[in-house]
């Protein structure tokens, strides 16, 4: 058994980027904690407005809480860095944060997303987790990979510096995509339509295509960015 700790930067991120081999490692009795850095959708407003935003900013809260059960989560903690504008907050706040977590529970495996994706919020959370991850002779981290998120890692530009380039594959079966899937859909105000890249359709196209880069019905892919393995 270990533990594995999901830094993500929005509400919806956690299931997007590994949801279904978060569904087959809680299966398996790994320990799943999850940590959300933003508060979500607040950039989708001219102005950042959190008393306005509350009601949505609650349902959202709920909404995470109901999707991290799903796919077995064991913890879930969602901070309150404003949307898309982690630009705004001096990097070492972020890095504290995910440092406090890594104390409070010495996980083994972090996942969080690609350095390079589209959205400002994934690439400083890529930074702060990776800074917080400092490779110390004492450190209880032994993996870090990132993911691929929907409509940010794809609509970035593709371009050799840039592109998602997987190294690690994680075969999942049907009811990990399932249990995915349905936490998804927990998150009203992300789900999309066909073809957007949050579509259901279109997360279930992309775990075949996964799937079929390694011989497998369904896969989630990652880079891995360090893998240590010490003499114990």
């Amino acid at each position: 058994m270990k533990t594995i700790l999901i830094v993500a930067a929005h509400p919806d991120d956690e299931v997007l980027g590994c949801g279904g081999v978060a569904s087959r490692f809680s299966e398996n009795g790994d320990l799943i904690h999850v940590l959300i850095l933003g508060e979500g959708i607040t950039s989708r407003k001219s102005e950042r407005n959190l008393q306005f935003d509350n009601t949505e900013l609650n349902r959202l809260k709920s909404e995470a809480k109901e999707a991290s059960a799903i796919i077995g989560a064991k913890s879930i903690t969602i901070l309150n860095f404003p949307d898309n504008r982690f630009d705004s907050v001096d990097l070492l706040d972020i890095v504290k944060t995910i440092e406090k977590k890594i104390d409070e529970i010495n996980p083994q495996t972090i996942f969080t997303h690609h350095a390079h994706d589209l959205n400002i919020d994934h690439q400083i959370t890529f930074q702060a987790v990776i800074t917080a991850c400092r490779p110390m002779k004492n450190s209880c981290i032994r993996e870090v990979y990132s993911f691929e998120i929907p409509s940010s890692t794809e609509w970035q530009s593709q371009t050799k510096d840039c592109a998602f380039l997987p190294t690690q594959y994680i075969e999942i079966n049907k009811k990990h995509l399932e249990r995915k899937i349905t936490a998804m859909q927990r998150y009203t105000s992300e789900i999309r339509e066909y073809p957007h890249p949050r579509s259901i359709k279109a997360l279930k196209l992309l775990a075949e295509w996964r799937g079929v880069n390694i011989g497998a019905n369904y896969a989630e892919a990652f880079e891995a960015i360090r893998r240590i393995d010490r003499i114990l």
